[in-house]
């Protein structure tokens, strides 16, 4: 099986340098571009499956880079739970409190710990390794691809 993972286009979140994690921040214009760039590789492959996080930047890039698909939504392909960093900016945290999220997680915020976000990643997996399928699309988020290559490769990429 070859499994095509793409992280969603930018978002208005990440335009804006804030915390995103589930909240459902829209693509702009430029993250509709990216989509659209992804369907110029994307477009010579034929897809038996086509999944995607259930959060609508995911899925606006996924109808973008694979117009017309079919595509199954799997809350497991979401990003990691910021809690209340939620739309906040990436520099609130100090140094030494960002070391601990990307080592431990956001539980002290009210989010997922990395134990908890690898088992989402980790039961994904096994998911596509039941699966008989040749050709696979995920359209997912940019730590849900460092954590599942963390998995994968079995080495760290930090996460955060």
């Amino acid at each position: 099986m070859r499994v095509f993972i793409v992280r969603h286009g930018e978002s208005e979140n990440n335009k804006k340098g804030l915390w995103t994690g589930q909240y459902n921040a829209p693509l702009t214009e430029k993250g509709r571009l990216d989509a659209e760039g992804a369907r110029t590789i994307l477009e010579r492959i034929s897809f038996d499956k086509v999944y995607s996080s259930d959060l609508d930047r995911a899925i606006e890039t996924a109808e973008i880079a694979i117009p017309g698909c079919i595509y199954e939504t799997n809350k497991l392909l979401r990003e990691i739970d910021v809690g209340s960093l939620s739309n906040q900016s990436t520099k609130t945290l100090s140094d030494e409190e960002t070391k601990n999220v990307i080592k431990n997680g956001y539980a002290p915020f009210g989010g997922e710990t990395r134990e908890e976000f690898k088992a989402r990643i980790l039961a994904f997996k096994k998911e596509l390794e039941e699966m008989d399928f040749q050709n696979v699309a995920v359209f997912c988020h940019g730590g849900w691809v460092k954590g599942f290559l963390n998995e994968i490769l079995e080495m760290q990429i930090p996460t955060q």
